[in-house]
């Protein structure tokens, strides 16, 4: 838009957003005022021949009534996005697996152009949720391109006590929970955006267990991170098989991770000479990263602020070393 005042010495205005010169005539502008990086307003002549801006505070000659509409207008546009923000796209993805049809959560920046290091989620014992969505989300705002798979099928979305008797299912079946990993990876790796040799996974609780099932499938991903996750397995011996770096961040008093699968988990990844970093966040327990859980620690499972904090900042760290 240009703006004129009759008492301001024949100069007109113009706004500059993202980029792009909004409102100007023919002439040259002339800078008035930097507001951010993105957004400027300019003093425009309004003919050839009018009165050029000398050099110094350009605003100073403006009238007033002209400067305060600069002001005014520079004030609103900048409670806008810009033409050039980053928009979060998310979207859902269905796909087959193992006969079933599945319904994954795909997150990306779309103001991101070509392939990006891609992040694979695998969702606690509730299935895929907003939770999962969320933290695609997070994710995606730093870069990533993300994807939350589902390991129960569409529409399968249990609560407890059921959520336990599928949880369960695969637990028991680890041949086909891992098949449902493999098959929510290769998605992943078969999207776009997606470079295929930049790919980590993440897990909560139920899908912490995922992604240690998924390190010991030998899959190709640069690492593993479990969140609260349970670490026993029925083939130890298939630590070896591990080609990644595994990242374990724990509740230090988790009731539903006993000390001996903690010590049996730590005699595999040696055993096997995985490259592995184990944390257990003091006083935190089972669930330490989600609000759903409440706040009673007594019952077991509770969010844990400060362990939530800790061990995503503990995640990230780990990205920027193994997917740079």
């Amino acid at each position: 838009m240009i703006a004129r005042d009759p008492d301001d010495n024949g100069v007109s205005v113009g706004l500059k957003v993202g980029g792009i010169v909004v409102g100007t005539d023919t002439n040259t502008p002339h800078p008035v005022r930097a507001k951010g990086g993105s957004l400027s307003a300019f003093a425009l002549p309004e003919r050839q021949g009018a009165n050029k801006l000398e050099s110094g505070p350009a605003l100073a000659n403006v009238g007033t009534n002209m400067r305060t509409k600069i002001l005014t207008t520079l004030a609103c546009l900048l409670t806008l996005p810009t033409l050039a923000s980053a928009a979060i796209v998310g979207e859902a993805i269905e796909y087959q697996s193992v006969g079933e049809t599945c319904e994954g959560w795909h997150a990306y920046d779309d103001s991101i152009e070509g392939k990006r290091p891609s992040v694979l989620i695998v969702h606690q014992w509730t299935g895929l949720t907003d939770y999962e969505k969320m933290r695609a989300r997070m994710l995606a705002e730093m870069g990533y391109n993300v994807f939350a798979l589902d390991i129960y099928g569409k529409g399968i979305r249990p609560k407890p006590p059921e959520s336990g008797k599928m949880a369960g299912k695969f637990k028991g079946d680890r041949a086909l929970y891992r098949k449902r990993l493999s098959d929510g990876l290769a998605v992943l790796k078969g999207l776009p955006q997606t470079d295929a040799g930049k790919v980590a996974a993440i897990g909560y609780c139920f899908g912490g267990t995922g992604v240690l099932e998924l390190a010991r499938s030998g899959a190709k991903v640069q690492g593993v991170v479990s969140f609260h996750g349970g670490l026993g397995t029925p083939t130890p011996e298939d630590a070896k098989e591990i080609a990644c770096e595994v990242v374990v961040l724990h509740g230090s008093i988790d009731p539903f991770v006993p000390a001996d699968e903690v010590a049996d988990f730590h005699r595999e990844m040696l055993a096997a000479n995985v490259a592995y970093t184990f944390t257990a966040y003091p006083n935190a327990v089972h669930a330490f990263t989600q609000k759903m859980a409440g706040d009673d620690p007594s019952k077991g499972a509770a969010y844990d602020a400060s362990a939530d904090t800790q061990s995503w900042a503990a995640m990230e760290a780990f990205f920027g070393r193994v997917l740079k």
